[in-house]
């Protein structure tokens, strides 16, 4: 629902109803995962998708009959062997999707979700999409320190979906003979890169695209420059070392850290503290003999076996780069890689599930 946000308080704002379908559960090869939404107003506009064309369609007209009964669904989509024409993913995989017609103005728990979500603030919507006819689409919408509406079940909803919310997770919760859809939405991760350069200015470009919030960080101010980075949503001129410090309380395990200042006397000191935060990642560019003597010095300074684990370097996956272009997509796709857990493998040498988390 994030995606389309903006369209959704447009509508709310208006007083026009709409419907939104979301995807609650994916399974197989599903092409969108569950939090993915698509929404139809009163007046047949449509914004969003659930799974890049598969069951639009038919989702489409399910929104519109919502709006016309007013009644929420849990609709089923999969691939059917009996049915070759039957609505579903040809892809294999299934998807589940809640369709939930809105009103503004009827429900607490709904109005401050579609005002919140668009806000930026962490927020967590968490409506029953299965169970009792009678609660489907209650809702729940809660921050850190409150919350809006109410979810008629004997069971500490809001305690729940507030740690889920703590911990960045979208999925379901079972509770008695309800089941809790509960969306979290959270500010972007973080990608903090060092090095004001042309592979800096690519990297940033193609991390704003993979939604990140990009921070470029240079102690140059003769590089570090808007012209030079119009990508960047942030760019800072610091000392990359003194500048991790000051942030560190803000850094999460979302958190990305590319260091391509290629430059011992910033690379050390900032690789010093970036391998001892619970960051997501931490990649630095340089040689393989570079490398070496990074550990050394970093081995000197008393990081631990486990720590300098953690730092991928040389940065990125074997692609044979050469380009800032080129290199950017390495290092993107092995951030991509290591935050879902893929194989860096070719597809077509694996088996299993194409769209995989490392929980999975």
């Amino acid at each position: 629902m994030q995606d389309i946000a903006a369209q959704l308080h447009a509508w709310h704002t208006t007083g026009r109803p709409f419907a939104v379908a979301t995807v609650v559960r994916a399974s197989g090869s599903a092409p969108r995962g569950p939090g993915a939404a698509l929404a139809v107003d009163a007046y047949g506009e449509a914004v969003g998708s659930i799974s890049g064309g598969c069951v639009e369609s038919a989702v489409y007209e399910s929104c519109q009959e919502a709006l016309a009964s007013g009644a929420p669904v849990l609709e089923h989509f999969g691939y059917s062997d009996e049915d070759a024409f039957a609505v579903g993913l040809t892809c294999g995989g299934s998807l589940d999707v809640f369709v939930h017609p809105v009103v503004p103005g009827t429900s607490p728990g709904l109005d401050a979700a579609v005002l919140l979500v668009s806000s930026g603030v962490p927020v967590a919507v968490a409506r029953i999409v299965d169970g009792p006819p009678a609660l489907l689409g209650r809702t729940l919408t809660v921050t850190p320190d409150a919350s809006y509406g109410a979810l008629p079940l004997a069971h500490p909803v809001v305690g729940e979906t507030r740690a889920m919310l703590a911990a960045g997770r979208t999925g379901l919760l079972p509770v008695g003979d309800a089941t809790v859809f509960v969306e979290s939405y959270v500010p972007p991760p973080r990608l903090l890169i060092f090095g004001a350069m042309d592979f800096a200015a690519a990297l940033a470009r193609i991390g704003r695209f993979l939604g990140y919030r990009v921070t470029v960080c240079d102690a140059r101010p003769v590089f570090a420059t808007r012209r030079r980075f119009p990508d960047a949503d942030e760019i800072v001129v610091d000392w990359p070392h003194r500048y991790l410090d000051a942030e560190a309380p803000r850094l999460d395990a979302r958190t990305a850290v590319c260091v391509l200042t290629h430059d011992a006397k910033f690379d050390l000191p900032l690789l010093e503290r970036a391998l001892r935060l619970p960051l997501a990642y931490v990649g630095a560019l340089g040689s393989r003999r570079t490398h070496h003597d990074r550990l050394t010095h970093l081995r000197e300074a008393g990081l631990t076996t486990a720590e300098l684990s953690r730092l991928h370097s040389p940065i990125g996956l074997d692609l044979g780069a050469r380009t800032p272009e080129e290199t950017a997509v390495s290092i993107a796709a092995e951030l991509v890689a290591h935050t879902r857990g893929g194989t860096c493998l070719p597809l077509t040498t694996t088996t299993g599930p194409i769209h995989h988390d490392p929980t999975d």
